[in-house]
């Protein structure tokens, strides 16, 4: 199972935007150190208390820069909101000064703000979405391309340059509404899930995603990777009781936001709405907290139920916990969670 870290560069109380992007980038260097896959970048506009991201391209040729081995990727890119040739000029650099180690995962948004800031309409976004998603894969393309549709018209378009990767960094596509499971099936792409539903609809609409899959000439397993939050300490009451007043803060931002009419849609209203009310006790069989043992645990769950090809991990969830817990926190997990995984699926073998 593959390994990630995610990050939208989350506001800490008291702290400085500045010293939040120099924690997470600082973040990266201990990732790349103790052997985490992938570091995840989110995309995130106009939250003042939540987050800073707004250029997970940038951020992501920061931390490429500054690691060796970790991959690097963007979890995800809005792709409504910027141009697509632009989008696919500047993802193409990041994959050259990554040495060809850029994952590239676009979406949506569940929420309103960044379209209304863009001056974008969200009822347009599913078509805007795909014509960019097109553009970006015949920038890559190795010769110059001719674009007519709905919403851009390029003609004798020659991007440069071209990824490093060939025929160009792997593509992973956000999916929440229901939907877009069964599309994105068809479409053969591998995908990014969250646990915003009930354990036997998410089943099945992934048997849904993989159904279209194979349908559509795509063999092999689901590719599919679970944003969750995660944190581990030596002790049970570390591990619940440390992220419980970060964990909490970010949900009632987050429900205070949908109650104000910020989600994108009323199938994202009644989901998060519900979702961000519950208590902290409910929270906990949605999240990966708790001593290495059970985390592992946990994490083994997860995989199993889901039939999980990785895991991407919010290690600070609601961004207030302080940088040192958080550092062994994601050592912990290198250390003692992750081996014990990897291992049990080699004996399984």
């Amino acid at each position: 199972m593959n390994f990630g870290i995610f990050t939208m560069f989350p506001v800490r109380e008291g702290g400085t935007q500045q010293g939040v992007i120099r924690e997470y980038l600082d973040l990266a260097d201990v990732a790349e150190q103790v052997g985490i896959d992938v570091f995840w970048l989110g995309e995130s506009h106009f939250r003042r208390q939540r987050a800073v991201l707004a250029s997970p391209l940038i951020a992501a040729s920061a931390v490429a820069a500054r690691t060796k081995r970790m991959r690097v990727g963007i979890a995800v890119q809005v792709l409504p909101l910027a141009n697509p040739v632009r989008v696919a000029e500047e993802a193409a650099m990041v994959d050259h000064i990554s040495g060809g180690r850029l994952d590239f995962g676009v979406g949506r948004s569940s929420f309103l703000e960044s379209y209304q800031g863009y001056g974008v309409s969200y009822e347009e976004s599913r078509p805007l979405f795909f014509e960019a998603l097109e553009i970006i894969r015949k920038s890559w393309g190795e010769e110059p391309f001719t674009y007519e549709g709905k919403y851009y018209r390029f003609h004798d378009v020659d991007v440069v340059p071209k990824p490093l990767q060939k025929p160009h960094p792997p593509i992973r596509v956000a999916v929440e509404s229901r939907d877009t499971f069964s599309l994105m099936g068809r479409l053969g792409f591998p995908i990014f899930i969250r646990y915003q539903m009930s354990v036997g609809e998410i089943q099945d609409l992934l048997g849904q995603y993989q159904e279209e899959r194979h349908n559509a000439g795509f063999d092999g397993p689901n590719d599919v990777i679970l944003q969750i939050p995660a944190y581990v300490a030596e002790t049970e009451a570390e591990a619940y009781e440390e992220p419980r007043q970060s964990t909490m803060r970010q949900r009632r931002l987050t429900a205070q936001a949908v109650a104000a009419g910020h989600g994108a849609d009323q199938e994202t209203t009644e989901r998060l709405g519900r979702l961000y009310t519950e208590s902290y006790h409910d929270v906990l069989e949605r999240v990966a907290f708790g001593t290495p043992e059970r985390v592992v645990e946990r994490l083994e769950w997860f995989r199993d139920t889901f039939g999980l090809s990785g895991v991407s991990l919010d290690v600070n969830p609601g961004g207030q916990l302080p940088y040192d817990r958080v550092v062994r926190s994601v050592r912990l997990l290198c250390d003692r969670v992750v081996p014990e995984i990897r291992g049990s699926k080699e004996m399984r073998k």
